[in-house]
């Protein structure tokens, strides 16, 4: 046998061991996937937190598998780029007709970048993520359900709807649950007219997230269309319809960059991204891919529609951030895309006492946590490449002197090792000085609030200051810098101590010893930052946050097991 015959057969067992590899990982998916409706039927809410975990961690537990056989095919050689430009036209040919042949793309990527170490890109080695839209080449219709609605009886369509989508525990009331979802869209949507209401398309996959089951879809009026989410909860007397979500802004913070990610049992995955897009067109691809779980499509989507905008502006300058600059991360953006980028200072200024380990480690944390729609999702990137003249020299300065770890000159371009990336949102502390007093109000309102909701699922930011908190187009504050995260159950929340004396009373640094963890709820308005008037209504409204009683009352809830419910969705919104 020929040396070229010989490679090329080499080349085939390496391509087909890799989308191998791909299914093993799809495979697995599907199984954590599905656990989803057990959990929700039997109400085990830390069971899915534990599930969400798994899945997250099971796809570099499938790559490093899949490279042990690469490795063992190989037979312990060196790869070379001359046998893998042949796996990758083998590989190209293998998948050419899959529906999902994006998803398959990314894992042979992210194999071929370990193997090689790969800084930049390879195009001879790798698929490039700038070649295509993949979702332009998508015709294939998602699986649904569809039902015609009506005018005369409304819910009996709902009814047979939800008899569709049945559990092992029934519904509380199904006509009366049938008969609620039809008075919410006909409500919701009366401006469409006289009878709103043709007819409903639903997934035939329920998606699963938190302690909710949700219904996912369009509602059809006579020449329009609008989303249609059905959310579900399970409680002690059977499960029942709790929202109607019609409203493209309601559903898009449903499917939001600051909440966990779906359990939703896909056959297959593009075809369901191009449906949710139709529902959602403002909402970027990657960010549809990510929600549902595929964090490295993700990435991968999101690099393309960047760099794609990125060549488009060709004139642009990445620029600092708005915002106060932060003490442990340095963070740029291009202005006309909304992305920022945050790399890892060489040192902190004091009080910043971590390491750069520690920063890391926070971020993951967050990748693992359930974000109840208050935690911004952060995507490391390694080895990202920029051309050098598309920095701002003042941006550039700063990065090479402060964040060398991180930054590396080659010639005309600048590579990243590492950096977060996250959608860029308005920092509070600006928002706040640009609104007029019911925006304001209204902010740092939520802003307690986020607070609050991320106590209540065992999550205490640290770092109160409003620069660390961003304000979403529709008003919802997100916390996005984690350097100084932690647990609500590691913390020592105390109550500050009387004075004992006169030089007590107006000592500018506590006068009794403060461990690292001690928290002391009553000193949060000298740390939040907030202008007077709306410092003494967040102290009204949100009293218990102040009060280490309350917080100490969390930490005895969650040593019991019990966790408070965090609806994603206004009380306005919930059938009564």
């Amino acid at each position: 046998m020929s040396a070229s015959a010989d490679q090329h057969g080499q080349a085939q067992r390496l391509a087909a061991c890799i989308v191998r590899g791909f299914e093993d990982y799809h495979s697995g998916f599907a199984q954590v996937t599905r656990r989803a409706r057990e959990r929700f039927q039997v109400c085990d809410w830390a069971g899915a937190q534990r599930d969400a975990v798994e899945r997250i961690a099971l796809y570099d537990q499938c790559i490093a598998r899949c490279r042990q056989q690469l490795d063992g095919l190989q037979l312990g050689a060196a790869p070379s780029h001359a046998l893998w430009a042949e796996v990758k036209t083998g590989f190209a040919a293998l998948i050419d007709t899959r529906i999902d042949g994006e998803l398959y793309k990314t894992f042979y990527n992210t194999l071929t970048r370990r193997l090689f170490a790969t800084r930049g890109v390879e195009d001879s080695i790798e698929f490039m993520a700038l070649d295509i839209e993949p979702s332009d080449a998508i015709t294939h219709p998602v699986a649904r359900h569809v039902y015609a609605v009506s005018e005369n009886r409304p819910a009996e369509a709902f009814s047979r709807l939800l008899g569709d989508y049945a559990f092992d525990v029934p519904y509380r009331h199904q006509l009366r649950c049938a008969a609620a979802i039809a008075v919410r869209l006909q409500d919701d949507l009366a401006h469409w007219g006289a009878h709103p209401v043709r007819a409903i398309e639903l997934l035939e996959t329920v998606f699963y997230r938190e302690r909710r089951a949700y219904l996912v879809g369009r509602v059809f009026g006579e020449h329009r269309f609008s989303p249609c989410v059905i959310a579900l909860v399970n409680e002690d007397d059977g499960i029942r319809v709790e929202a109607v979500l019609s409203r493209r802004r309601d559903v898009a913070h449903l499917f939001g960059v600051s909440r966990s990610y779906f359990q939703a049992d896909l056959p297959t995955v593009a075809d369901a991204v191009v449906f949710l897009r139709s529902i959602l067109p403002g909402k970027p691809v990657d960010e549809i891919y990510t929600v549902l779980g595929r964090a490295k499509q993700g990435k991968t989507e999101r690099y393309r529609t960047f760099f794609s905008h990125f060549q488009q502006h060709h004139n642009e300058l990445l620029v600092h951030a708005e915002g106060t600059p932060g003490m442990v991360m340095s963070v740029f953006t291009l202005p006309s895309y909304p992305l920022v980028f945050k790399l890892i200072r060489d040192r902190f200024a004091w009080p910043k006492t971590m390491s750069r380990q520690d920063v890391e480690d926070k971020y993951a944390l967050v990748f693992n946590l359930d974000r109840i729609g208050r935690l911004l999702d952060a995507q490391p990137y390694r080895h990202l490449r920029f051309p050098r003249q598309r920095f701002a020299p003042a941006l550039l300065q700063e990065l090479v002197d402060e964040c060398s770890q991180s930054v590396h000159i080659d010639g005309d371009e600048v590579e990243i090792a590492l950096c977060y990336v996250q959608r860029r949102f308005r920092p509070l502390n600006l928002y706040l000085r640009e609104q007029g007093a019911d925006a304001a109000r209204a902010a740092a309102l939520d802003y307690a609030q986020a607070i609050r909701d991320m106590a209540c699922n065992n999550i205490f930011p640290g770092d109160m200051l409003l620069k660390n908190f961003g304000v979403s187009r529709h008003g919802r504050a997100v916390f996005y810098d984690y350097d100084e995260l932690c647990l609500v159950t590691d913390c020592n929340f105390r109550a500050w101590p009387a004075p004992r004396n006169h030089e007590e009373a107006l000592a500018s640094e506590p006068w009794f010893h403060v461990a690292a963890n001690d928290v002391f709820p009553e000193r949060f308005p000298l740390f939040m930052g907030l202008p007077k008037a709306l410092q003494e209504l967040v102290a009204e409204t949100h009293r218990d946050l102040f009060d280490p009683a309350w917080w100490q009352g969390l930490q005895a809830r969650f040593r019991r097991g019990e966790f408070p419910d965090t609806p994603p969705y206004p009380r306005a919104l919930r059938i009564a």
